[in-house]
């Protein structure tokens, strides 16, 4: 990566915002290689993502900002801090993601469910991400939870998806409509003003 950055005029131009988007492909193409399970593409699709985290470190570092070796420990203090009942003597938390979320939340010093959600996550994502952070957070916000299966959850988003075209409505705009009024209860139920 160091010789392309210097030999290579397009690598040498690319800045973190210009490779947004391949970063993201890359990304997509892990879950591509992952749903359809082939070794050999999973290989080469991580390998691809991996030259993503390379190629961002190395521009930090040619910046004068981080280094790899500073995104290889910060990872790795990481999991030693909120895993101590691996590297430390706590026992195993009975809720696994609980603990993890209850951690994070205490070490970044949030305050709300919503802290730390990536807004460039599909609605979809971003959804199941505000929703699971609710719960965990215990906010008092009446959610759905009765029991379906994957394939129901399937079927019912996609016909949603049809008859909203078939209407003339943007599908992925009306979902993020929703979510947003979602997040306002969620901060309202924080604030105590709902």
């Amino acid at each position: 990566m160091a010789e392309l950055r210097v030999k290579c005029p397009w690598d040498a131009e690319q800045t973190h915002r210009s490779l947004l988007n391949h970063l993201i492909e890359e990304a997509c193409e892990v879950v591509d290689a992952v749903e359809a399970g082939s070794d050999t593409e999973l290989v080469e699709e991580l390998g691809d993502l991996l030259l993503q985290v390379y190629f961002h470190a190395r521009i930090a570092e040619d910046e004068g900002r981080f280094t790899l070796d500073d995104v290889a420990r910060g990872i790795s203090d990481k999991l030693v801090r909120r895993h101590p009942h691996v590297f430390g003597d706590e026992d195993v938390p009975q809720d696994m993601w609980q603990n993890w979320e209850e951690r994070k939340r205490a070490e970044k010093g949030r305050t709300s469910a919503l802290e730390g959600i990536a807004e460039s996550l599909s609605v979809i994502g971003r959804a199941h991400k505000v929703v699971s952070r609710t719960r965990s957070h215990a906010v008092a916000v009446d959610l759905p939870a009765e029991p379906v299966d994957e394939a129901t959850v399937g079927r019912e988003i996609l016909s949603l998806v049809a008859r909203a075209q078939a209407n003339g409505i943007d599908a992925d705009a009306a979902a993020r409509q929703a979510l947003r009024a979602l997040e306002e209860q969620i901060r309202a139920a924080e604030s105590g003003t709902d």
